[in-house]
């Protein structure tokens, strides 16, 4: 309608002017409402044609969607293990920090296994102790039998220089028997020295390995015992936190609840503008965008990112081949926008609906000149116009309102 109006002031306008004083018609006369046509023929034609190509460079170098929304992102509250609820530490709607208690499970089980993987460990501590015992003793044992040896050797090397010096005094069977005594008391010596090792072995590896093992175990039993206890991963708000004592939690089929980092939805807004305006839309453009949630408000913002791919085309292996006729609606391109001003969102509620417009910008290849007039004409304007898009954003500012809560039926 707006762009109506200002094409009819440049058409049909001067068109009535020059039939009623130029050429002398009047209106009820030679000008009524059955004459209007033929008489403004010229205006109204040319006005219609201005209109449509008024609105086709407007819509076109500064596109405008209603496809907008703030959205933001939520977090499962999920445990790591199936369990049922013991206690729960926040309320339905509430305020967590990072790393504070949400909910605990029922901890019996894993309680149990870190006490027995602790015993486990005093168990092999214990061990550890009887084996310093047992390498004393071992060692205690390989002085006595060094002792009883060097006893036998001394025996035995006695006898032997008593029959070098006369053979009749000890009988040859008497140096057998101090000989398999020595020999013997040599094994019990290799004996005690082999207890003595393998306690060592096994004080130093075996006990040390079984430690470590039970300490392991400790550790895997507290990480279990942990998990029974959900904490906050991110500071936000825990809402629609309906979970109660007795309610069986599964990560995988049943979550407790959602929560909502601080900040989310207050840093950017996505918008879903049409196919067309792949060619216009680039990251710098200005843009602007009023809310419903925040009514005769108008927010600078700057397009930061287009995304190069539209969703409608995605695809994934399934049993049956795709058919490009089932892809009824065609997708829109997303495009981010963020507040041009720090806090420009801050009043926003996550989740919103709003109507952005972005406007395109020409002065940067004007400035740098080497354009045709016709191509310079142009671009001004384009840029012109932009703010009739402006102007129009404005006004549906001023009718949203009206337009949700009396024509909507206060919807």
């Amino acid at each position: 309608m707006l762009e109506l109006m200002l094409c009819s002031l440049l058409t049909v306008l001067p068109d009535y002017l020059y039939r009623r004083y130029g050429q002398g018609k009047r209106i009820g006369h030679e000008i009524t409402l059955y004459s209007v046509w033929y008489e403004l023929r010229w205006g109204i034609t040319a006005c219609l044609m201005l209109t449509v190509a008024l609105i086709t460079i407007i819509f076109y170098n500064h596109p405008s969607t209603r496809s907008v929304t703030a959205y933001f992102r939520t977090v499962p509250i999920v445990p790591e293990t199936i369990g049922r609820v013991a206690q729960i530490y926040v309320g339905i709607s509430d305020h967590v920090d990072e790393g504070q208690p949400i909910f605990r499970l029922d901890d019996a089980s894993q309680r149990a296994a870190v006490e027995a993987a602790r015993t486990r460990i005093t168990e092999t501590d214990a061990a550890m102790v009887v084996a310093r015992s047992d390498v004393a003793a071992a060692e205690a044992q390989i002085v006595q039998a060094n002792e009883a040896l060097q006893q036998a050797r001394d025996e035995l090397a006695m006898r032997q220089e008593l029959v070098a010096r006369n053979a009749d005094v000890v009988t040859r069977r008497e140096i057998e028997r101090l000989q398999n005594v020595v020999d013997g008391r040599v094994g019990g010596l290799a004996a005690a020295e082999a207890a003595r090792e393998g306690a060592q072995s096994r004080l130093s590896t075996l006990l040390p390995a079984q430690k470590a093992s039970a300490e392991a175990a400790l550790v895997q039993a507290q990480t279990e015992f942990d998990k029974t206890v959900v904490h906050a991963g991110v500071s936000g708000r825990v809402e629609q936190f309906t979970l109660r004592v007795g309610d069986l939690v599964n990560p995988l089929m049943r979550p407790a609840g959602v929560l909502i980092p601080d900040g989310a939805g207050r840093e950017t807004l996505v918008a879903g503008f049409g196919q067309i305006e792949a060619q216009i839309m680039k990251p710098g453009m200005v843009a602007e965008a009023t809310c419903i949630s925040k009514p005769f408000a108008i927010i600078p913002l700057v397009v930061t990112n287009v995304q190069e791919f539209i969703a409608a085309g995605q695809v994934r292996a399934g049993e049956q081949l795709l058919d490009a006729q089932q892809m009824q609606r065609p997708g829109t391109l997303t495009v981010f926008l963020e507040p041009l001003y720090e806090g420009g969102l801050d009043d926003v509620p996550p989740g919103s609906s709003c109507i952005a417009n972005a406007y395109s910008s020409n002065h940067d290849r004007l400035a740098a000149g080497g354009l045709g007039v016709g191509t310079a004409t142009y671009l001004h304007i384009v840029d012109t116009v932009a703010l009739v898009h402006a102007l129009l954003l404005r006004l549906q500012a001023l009718i949203l309102p009206i337009q949700t809560l009396v024509f909507s039926g206060g919807h």
